[in-house]
């Protein structure tokens, strides 16, 4: 398969004043609007790669759904995948939240499901995250890793 369309977008925590922008387990990001729409159709999703910063480069893209690194695994993968969103949420059309919030979710680690998990950081960090367009025959476009972002201590 073709390697994704590497995109010229740099995904980043919002510069204004923010309530709980950096928080000891989160941290919020731009959502990226009107980046995906030349790369990807409505039945397409975008996923955000998280990944401790000293090991993004070593980050390979899964070929499918199936293969995505889940959040459980991130004390020995030192990476996942998380935020699994429509495409069309992204849209230039869309009237979303203008915020993600990495890390939200304190409910689902335990659960064991199959769900992508986007569970507390459990360190500091430093993490840098990427969007990536995930079509059903596997990545079709990426964004560029962010700066490293550390959290509150």
């Amino acid at each position: 398969p073709a390697p994704p369309a590497l995109l010229p977008y740099v995904p980043r925590v919002p510069p204004a004043a923010l309530p709980g922008k950096l928080t000891a387990t989160t941290f919020a990001l731009e959502r990226p609007c009107c980046v995906f729409d030349r790369h990807a159709n409505a039945s397409d999703t975008v996923w955000l790669a998280v990944a401790f910063a000293n090991a993004s480069a070593a980050f390979r893209n899964p070929p499918s759904r199936a293969d995505v690194p889940p959040y459980e695994q991130l004390p020995t993968a030192h990476s996942y995948m998380t935020l699994e969103t429509a495409a069309a949420t992204y849209a230039c059309s869309a009237s979303s939240p203008a915020v993600l919030r990495v890390g939200g979710d304190t409910l689902c680690g335990g659960q064991g499901g199959r769900d992508p998990c986007n569970g507390p950081l459990p360190s500091p960090g430093p993490y840098r995250v990427k969007f990536l367009v995930m079509g059903c025959h596997g990545p079709k476009a990426e964004t560029r890793w962010s700066d490293p972002i550390l959290l509150r201590r």
